[in-house]
Parts: structure tokens; sequence; C-alpha cells
């Protein structure tokens, strides 16, 4: 028997974070009082919490901002606006989340007319594709439309894409056809939203309660990134990144060489080199990601991130950038752990060829899969929230209690 990070495990055994025998899945509880009326937020109780949201995606977004003023590239956070292609604009803007009124003004003197939030300090932003998955060509994951939208304005709401103009008023008819010349309160209209995001919807519940449900494993020590270079050299190919490689060519194939490779996520795989495929004891494809994600892996928490932007407006704000905060974090352990020098960025090497690495490697994963799993279960909420619940004389909401996870130790493969 051998001691890893403190847990008695069995020769060989893996770190494994497990959900309690007993655990129920989660599960969707619908309050009454909430499904017959929506929350309403007053311009006095929903600014402030905007502008608050602005201020936070301004501070966990510094590090890029600083390096696109000075006109650099940043090997390790270009990642999160590059893979998940998305806009500080887009994390700047505050939503409150399906089955919330926002009024937009109290009709009287000071009523706001400019957002609290400012202008995104790191000014307009370049146009880009809105992120991956099954998107129309040009759409834009928040709802806006750049075309008829103004950001400065918090009344242009009403012109987003999948809202609708309410009353302010919780005792006047909440219908459909309320007049947009004068909106008095904006929300997500969840018909419309599911006409377009209905499948994604789905898609996103059956893989997030799949993946939270299954047992997460560890002892891959992000050799992904190893894998995805892998004999370049050899092949005469040029290799991902820039960075030089901390052991140079000859060394980091020999870690391939000298570890198992066991890659459960197949937009890490299918990056992989040739040569290094074969290396992979697993065989994830896309029409298995749902059966085979599991919360240990690093890359599937960081797409916690891709699936808010995927459900746009209807994610509350806090959410999004907690997700975005999750893979911003794993994004920095992913680079110390791979085969580049990124020293230049502060960062020491995580050296996974090392028995010291491989344990740090773990704890550090273990920690990620119980903020992943965390996040899973809010995520969850949210689409249960839009799928059990459909608008007819007024927006509903729904109020889900979930169960959370448990981290223990346990014998099991790598991810």
């Amino acid at each position: 028997m051998s001691t890893v990070l403190g847990e008695t495990t069995a020769p060989g055994a893996r770190g494994t974070v497990v959900r309690p025998a007993d655990a129920a899945p989660a599960q969707v509880l619908r309050s009454p009082e909430r499904l017959r009326s929506p929350e309403r937020l007053r311009p006095a109780e929903w600014l402030p919490v905007a502008a608050a949201h602005a201020r936070r995606a301004d501070e966990l977004t510094a590090v890029w901002r600083a390096a696109r003023a000075a006109g650099r590239k940043h090997a390790i956070e270009d990642f999160l606006f590059t893979y998940y292609p998305t806009r500080i604009t887009h994390l700047r803007r505050w939503h409150p989340g399906a089955g919330v009124v926002l009024v937009l003004s109290d009709g009287g003197p000071g009523a706001p007319t400019a957002d609290p939030t400012g202008p995104d300090p790191a000014g307009p932003d370049p146009a880009g594709p809105g992120p991956v998955g099954p998107e129309p060509a040009g759409s834009d994951p928040t709802g806006l439309d750049p075309a008829t939208s103004d950001p400065t304005d918090p009344e242009d709401r009403t012109a987003w894409r999948w809202h609708r103009s309410v009353a302010a008023d919780p005792d006047a008819p909440d219908t459909p056809d309320a007049d947009p010349a004068a909106p008095d309160a904006v929300t997500l209209d969840l018909d419309a939203f599911l006409a377009d995001r209905g499948d994604t919807v789905r898609y996103v519940r059956d893989l997030l309660s799949a993946t939270a449900a299954r047992p997460g494993t560890f002892g891959c020590f992000g050799l992904h990134e190893w894998a995805m270079v892998y004999r370049d050299r050899d092949a005469g190919r040029d290799q991902r990144h820039p960075l030089p490689l901390r052991l140079g060519h000859a060394g980091t194939d020999a870690v391939v060489e000298s570890n198992p490779v066991r890659c459960s996520h197949f937009d890490a795989f299918r990056f992989f080199t040739p040569e290094a495929t074969g290396r992979n004891q697993l065989r994830p494809t896309r029409a298995t990601q749902v059966g085979m994600e599991q919360p240990g892996c690093l890359h599937a928490n960081m797409d916690l991130y891709k699936w808010c932007l995927k459900l746009g407006p209807a994610v509350p704000g806090d959410l999004l950038l907690d997700a975005f905060e999750l893979a911003r974090d794993i994004r920095w352990t992913d680079m110390a752990a791979s085969p580049y020098d990124v020293s230049e960025y502060g960062v020491a090497a995580l050296e996974i060829e090392t028995s010291q690495g491989k344990a740090e490697y773990v704890r550090r994963q273990r920690e990620y899969a119980r903020r992943s799993n965390d996040l899973r279960y809010r995520l969850i909420e949210v689409c249960d929230t839009v799928l059990g619940t459909r608008p007819r004389t007024s927006t509903a909401a729904t109020s889900i209690a979930t169960q959370p996870s448990t981290v223990t130790a346990q014998n099991g493969t790598a991810s």
C-alpha cells in the first residue's frame, strides 16, 4: 500500500472523485408560488448587481486585456477567447437568468438611462465567431444583435434576441403583445429561446447530468498536452505553440513513452499527433462524449464555460463568471503541467514527469473536480428552469434542489 496526498491507495491506484453510493441524482423541486409569479427586480435592485458583475469581469480578464492592449499574444489566456470564442463585452453583460423580470424604469425623475457598468475598458472588441457548436453563422451567444442594440442603454434589452416586454406591475396582465414602444419591464422569452435552442439545452442537460453522476478519475497527469506534440520533430511538423519545450523534443517524447496515456476527452484526443493516438488507452469520440465525460477531466471542467455561453441569457451572470474563473484557473494549471516552458509568464513548471509533480497535479485535479460539479449542478438547474417552465400568461421560474458532490478516494483508472 502507498499514500497519495495523505490517502491510502493500492499500488498503482489513482485517486478518484466519487459520489456517495446512496447519493440521489439531482431532483427538480418546483415551487408553486414561484411558478405563479416570477421574481421582479426594480432598477435600484438590479442595476448595482449589473455594475458589480462588470467590475468582476474586468478583474478576471485584466491579464488578458493588458496583453492585448500591448499588442502581445498570451500563450495561456488567449485560449479562453479563441478556443471558446467570445468577447469581453459578453462577459461584462449581466443577465438575471430565466424566470426573472427586470423593471426598466420607475417612470419618475432619476430613472436610469445609462449603463452603470461603464464602457468596456479594453475598447471595442473585434468581430468574432460565436462559441463552438450548432449556432447560426454570425449569431451572438448573448442574444444581443449589435445592429439593433446599444449596450450603453439598459432599456435596449427589449431589442435583445429572445427577450420580450412585459408589464412592470405584477398585477397587470403579462401578455406577449405588450407594447414594445413603451416597455415597463423585460424578461427572457422562454418560448422563443426554446424554439431556437431547445435541442442544445436538452443535450447540455444530458451531458452535465451524466458527467456529474459519474465517478471522476485521475491519473492522466495532463499528458494530453504532451501527446499533442509527440514526435513532432521526427515527423517534421511545427509544434502547436511557439513556446519552447521544457525538456526538448527527445525529453518530451520520453515522458509520453514512459507513462500510460488515458485521455477520456474527445476534444483533447482529436488533437493528438498520429503517433500518439495509438498510445491512448481510451477511444473517445463525439458520439460517446455523454457516455465518457467525467468530472476529473480538466478540459471537461473548462467546457462548463462553453456550455454557459451556449445557453446565453438563460444563464445568470454570476454562474457565467464562476465558470469563466474556473476555466481560467484550470488553463493556468494545464499549461504549467504541459511540456512547454511557460516561465516567461511567471509560472513554475508542474513537473508531471516526477512523483512530486504527479501528486500536485492530482491534488489540483481533485479541487477542480469539486468546483466543477458545484457548477454542473447549478447549470443543470438552469436547464431545468428553461425546460420545465413554459411561459403562458406569465413568465415562470423554477426552484431546484440539487445533490452536492463529495470528494473521497477510491481505486480507479485515469482520465
